[in-house]
């Protein structure tokens, strides 16, 4: 198990949607997360800076080409299409990224 952290931007007219949003996830796009190997998915929001940072633990043997599998999910892209507009990417992430992945420094069971 490989747990992952991510941090990005929340547009601040857009916060009250995207709580909305994520109150009432498609069950699609929930099944589609459990298929590709994703547990314990968490999102959490700082305020007033509007910042999300999401965790979850990855059971699988192949994350980019689960990755991929999600990315290739015509509902998948649909809700993308909905919370894109909702974030705010971090400048300084990777080339390539929209939430910015984080460096696990810590970590106590």
């Amino acid at each position: 198990m490989q747990r992952m952290g991510m941090v990005i931007g929340l547009k601040s007219e857009k916060v009250a949607e995207y709580k909305e949003l994520h109150a009432n996830a498609w069950p699609g796009i929930l099944e589609m997360i459990s298929a590709c190997n994703i547990t314990n998915y968490s999102i959490f929001l700082k305020e007033p800076e509007n910042l999300l940072f999401g965790y979850w633990e990855y059971t699988g043997e192949d994350f980019e080409a689960d990755a991929a599998k999600m990315a290739a999910d015509p509902l998948t892209r649909k809700w993308w299409d909905v919370c894109m507009p909702c974030q705010a990417p971090l400048e300084t992430r990777k080339e390539g990224e929209w939430w910015a992945m984080m460096e696990e420094v810590f970590h106590h069971d």
